[in-house]
């Protein structure tokens, strides 16, 4: 018998001069569900650097949909996050202030809405090699309908020379700040090229990304980001 097992294709490399630098929440018992500018607000006070530093981008905090029989409470301020030890927050930031980062908010607590937190020590995560990629937040307008939304996300990435060949929008949800709602799309783009791929994720799309917003992650599949945008 003659057996050869197929060779593994190498892995991509993914440029790291832009990074995830993940903090684990200590001492945080709820969180509110529409937290971005809170949590904008509050890390650009600790670190006043974060607003102007170009390629920085702010994760909102997510937790698990269900959780012992907890369900994920709908949007809104009045509305809490239950995080669990495994719950992080994630700041994206070029690999030349990593150490500024972590000198400045390791150990520190922060007030986010009203609920307190505890930042702990940081871990970098590298950008994805994936091809299809979701973002929770990209900024919109109220009288963009969903085939008007994604031409003009075809049109912001054109000069970059980024091509779309697949892309879907999701759910509609407005995030609070002091200066009104912020509406928000959700954002699915599919086979991607692998160096669109990493300029999305290192300078993600349109405006307000210390809130959350414009932030691209990676997907495994079609499937889960259409549930989830869904």
């Amino acid at each position: 018998m003659f057996w050869q097992d197929a060779e593994s294709e190498p892995q991509p490399r993914v440029p790291d001069d832009v990074i995830d630098l993940m903090f684990p929440l200590q001492r945080c018992k709820s969180l509110p569900v529409d937290h971005a500018h809170a949590l904008s607000e509050a890390l650009i006070g600790a670190v006043p650097w974060l607003a102007d530093e170009p390629r920085v981008a702010i994760h909102t905090i997510h937790v698990a949909g269900s959780q012992n029989g907890w369900e994920r409470p709908t949007h809104g301020r009045e509305q809490s996050l239950l995080p669990s030890r495994r719950t992080k927050l994630g700041i994206r930031i070029p690999r030349t202030r990593l150490d500024d980062l972590k000198a400045a908010l390791e150990g520190r607590a922060l007030d986010i809405g009203g609920s307190s937190l505890t930042l702990g020590p940081a871990k970098e995560r590298p950008l994805s090699a994936e091809k299809t990629l979701f973002a929770r937040y990209v900024v919109a307008h109220a009288d963009e309908d969903e085939d008007r939304f994604l031409r003009q996300i075809a049109s912001e990435l054109a000069p970059r020379g980024i091509k779309l060949r697949k892309a879907l929008c999701g759910k509609t949800l407005s995030l609070s700040t002091p200066a009104g709602p912020l509406l928000t799309r959700s954002l699915m783009l599919a086979e991607l090229s692998l160096e669109d791929a990493i300029a999305l994720q290192q300078q993600g799309i349109g405006a307000h990304q210390t809130m959350g917003c414009g932030i691209f992650l990676p997907h495994k599949g079609i499937e889960a980001v259409a549930q989830a945008a869904s």
